[in-house]
């Protein structure tokens, strides 16, 4: 029996405002009695897209930390970053934030370096890729698993996303996770935008995560085993 999270707060930092509404079915579904307070700002993903993969400008990690230090200052119980480019702000914020914080990409990435050794990374925007794979192999690591990491980059299916087009993205990344499936033991889709694809993923090859739905399924974990006081460091850093 699920408790009741009437009473909780959600954080959700968004470095883009079209995150926003590909977070909102998961919201509804999974935890639609918690308060859910949002932070958007779009000149993060235009600075992270506007470097090479790997780079990511300094004051794009502070600015997380300022959002975050807003959310906490508001009291929410958990803040979680809804951007795959830079998950590596949670880490860099984790000394200086006390509420708990999750990166949306890392529960997929926990359940698929279980299911073997041969792991998929199908992304559709290349600053994504660095950063996604850096969190893989981080997932791996500390689950003591050795894992090969399989990349398809898909750079066109964003560009029709953003132009409105999502079954045309879909198409375009079935085609692709078709291909890989039959390379790998589990695919991760690596941008939070490709959670469109989930009701045509039923019948896959091989277990294919979305870090939509397992993101939020770990946050209705983690604000149900939670206690008053949101600093207790055991569910803090196993967020």
């Amino acid at each position: 029996m699920k408790k009741n999270l009437r009473g909780k707060k959600l954080g959700i930092i968004h470095a883009a405002l079209i995150t926003t509404r590909a977070v909102q079915k998961y919201i509804d579904e999974i935890i639609p009695e918690v308060e859910v307070i949002h932070w958007v700002d779009d000149t993060i993903q235009n600075t992270n897209f506007a470097c090479e993969p790997g780079i990511i400008p300094k004051k794009n990690y502070a600015k997380y930390v300022q959002a975050a230090l807003s959310q906490q200052e508001y009291g929410v119980d958990l803040i979680l970053l809804a951007c795959s480019t830079f998950n590596q702000a949670v880490e860099v914020a984790r000394p200086i934030i006390d509420t708990p914080m999750l990166q949306i990409d890392r529960p997929m990435m926990d359940l698929a370096v279980q299911q073997g050794r041969r792991i998929g990374l199908l992304a559709t925007v290349p600053t994504t890729v660095p950063s996604s794979e850096r969190l893989l192999r981080l997932a791996a690591e500390e689950a003591g698993r050795k894992i090969r990491v399989k990349l398809r980059l898909c750079s066109e299916a964003f560009q029709v996303l953003k132009a409105g087009d999502t079954e045309k993205h879909n198409a375009m990344l079935l085609e692709e996770i078709d291909k890989l499936s039959r390379e790998v033991d589990a695919i991760v889709l690596a941008q939070v935008s490709m959670t469109a694809l989930e009701p045509r993923l039923g019948n896959t090859r091989v277990p294919v995560y979305n870090s939509g739905r397992t993101a939020f399924e770990r946050v209705r974990r983690i604000l149900e085993s939670s206690k008053h006081d949101r600093r207790r460091e055991s569910w803090r850093r196993a967020a």
